[in-house]
């Protein structure tokens, strides 16, 4: 007997939600005609730029740094540099790093056609000994580039006891 009751909740309540959301006040369907009609007129159409820009244009000397070895403490940093080869400035808008430990920085001013652009990438290495590979997308309005940084951190040593005993001496 349970069972039949709570078969008939449940239908009934999903029927309700059913129809509640098959219901649509007359303002919201004047406000969706609106919204309609102004998203498929051909001037909101041909209002956003256009360019002749991709991510090719930003024509990087190397899209990878391999760091080699590096000391556990300081931070690694590097340079990316690339020359814009499109029509149009570059405006990078955002570095996006695969992790909270690579830290990128850029200018937010326009790369002129032919200008070359910078972005600085630190890789944290306190805490991080062993192997690493990670990643930087560059986005801009000529689209989506993606970084690499590579690298192995050397752990630190892990006595800091100065190893001459004659600094140790008493007199």
């Amino acid at each position: 007997m349970k069972k039949v009751i709570l078969s008939l909740g449940l239908l009934l309540l999903s029927a309700g939600v059913t129809m509640a959301q098959g219901k649509k006040h007359k303002h919201d369907a004047e406000k969706s005609d609106k919204q309609q009609t102004i998203t498929t007129t051909p001037a909101a159409a041909t209002s956003a730029p256009a360019t002749s820009l991709n991510a090719d244009n930003m024509a990087f000397k190397n899209d990878t740094h391999e760091f080699g070895t590096v000391a556990e403490g300081p931070d690694a940093t590097c340079e990316f540099l690339f020359t814009n080869t499109g029509k149009e400035p570059i405006i990078i808008q955002k570095a996006q790093p695969s992790c909270g430990c690579t830290v990128p920085s850029f200018s937010s001013e326009p790369v002129p056609p032919g200008a070359t652009g910078k972005i600085s990438v630190a890789y944290h290495t306190k805490g991080k000994p062993n192997p690493f590979t990670k990643t930087i997308s560059v986005i801009s309005n000529a689209g989506t580039k993606v970084l690499t940084i590579k690298g192995n951190v050397e752990k630190a040593p892990t006595s800091s006891v100065p190893e001459s005993s004659s600094m140790l001496k008493t007199n």
